[in-house]
């Protein structure tokens, strides 16, 4: 089978396609031929030696995708020959809350990922995907259907009539989008892009803000609201918007940090501001298998379609991983085997 992987050092001149031998699934374990992964931001920190500086063997990147069943180990028996299945990004965190030790079994770093033609995984780290999606659409949700998931289900409780605020146009934030407004909320985009707003708009957006235009977006959000400020912000920036998210917030209201687009530290926190909002700050790392399945369960019965930006084949998944780092993509890159 045919792969790619980190080897040599860090950088996408460090993205290299190898031949492996096919593996076979142990006692529990499912052997999967991918269909279609998806691409998140993490996966250039990983590909740049951001989470770990020390690659002691090939490693294979990408957490995302969707696969058929098509082969299964001894005493493997919740899933059947050709299902289509999707690995959880933490493959030990089934449900409840997360542990330290959840943090050693990530795909795509520290575990091996899926951009292979074929990749085994135990079967408590698999989750059915609704039938009706594409192998791409699929593909989309384990990291960014879960985290937006995540932050404005599980973690955030939006309901209808709050005012949500989504930070860009990637594939959280379009998700977060789509869940807040099946919640009954109104959500304003912020994006440096007049045209990605009107499509975020296409999509149920109640409000655009170019952040470029206007520096001040949390002044934008607080005019927009009347002064009361947003119940909930989906932060992806991290360094530079993490103060102007407080700024933006209504008393009591909820931040969920999902990002570090911006930097990955914040100088002069906004304590005193923080204080005053009675701000509830809650760092999200996608998410459970139990949210995963949550989730797959209310897309099916919306038929909700996550948003695919481009498509490329497995051939060029150097080219599809360049486009990623530009940042210039509205939803999420696929990778079609």
């Amino acid at each position: 089978m045919k792969a790619y992987v980190i080897q040599g050092g860090f950088g996408l001149d460090h993205i290299v396609e190898v031949d492996r031998p096919i593996p076979a699934p142990a006692r529990g374990e499912v052997l999967i031929r991918m269909k279609a992964v998806s691409l998140n931001a993490r996966d250039i920190g990983v590909i740049d030696g951001f989470y770990n500086s020390k690659l002691n063997e090939p490693l294979v990147p990408v957490s995302d995708g969707v696969g058929e069943v098509v082969a299964l180990g001894e005493q493997a028996s919740k899933f059947r020959i050709g299902e289509r299945v999707s690995p959880i990004f933490t493959q030990s965190w089934k449900s409840g809350e997360a542990t330290q030790e959840n943090w050693i079994s990530s795909l795509g770093s520290p575990l091996q990922g899926l951009l292979a033609e074929y990749v085994v995984l135990p079967e408590e780290g698999l989750v059915r995907v609704p039938q009706y999606l594409t192998d791409v659409e699929a593909a989309t949700l384990p990291c960014a259907g879960v985290t937006a998931w995540h932050a404005i289900v599980e973690e955030g409780k939006v309901k209808a009539g709050d005012t949500v605020v989504v930070q860009g146009t990637g594939g959280v934030s379009l998700f977060a989008l789509q869940f807040a407004k099946l919640q009954g909320a109104k959500v304003i985009v912020t994006s440096s892009s007049d045209n990605k707003l009107e499509r975020a708009k296409a999509l149920g957006a109640d409000h655009g803000i170019n952040y470029k235009e206007t520096a001040d977006w949390d002044k934008a959000v607080l005019a927009y609201t009347q002064g009361r400020g947003a119940d909930h912000i989906v932060d992806l920036g991290g360094g530079t918007t993490l103060n102007r998210s407080i700024s933006a917030l209504k008393v009591g209201g909820h931040i969920s940090i999902v990002g570090i687009l911006s930097g990955a530290s914040v100088e002069g926190l906004a304590i005193v501001p923080a204080i005053l909002r009675r701000a509830k700050l809650q760092a999200i790392n996608v998410g459970s298998r139990a949210m995963f399945e949550n989730m797959n369960a209310v897309i099916e019965h919306h038929r909700l379609r996550p948003v695919v930006d481009v498509e490329y084949p497995f051939s060029q998944a150097v080219k599809a991983l360049t486009h990623l780092a530009k940042g210039t993509y509205f939803g999420k890159i696929a990778i079609l085997f």
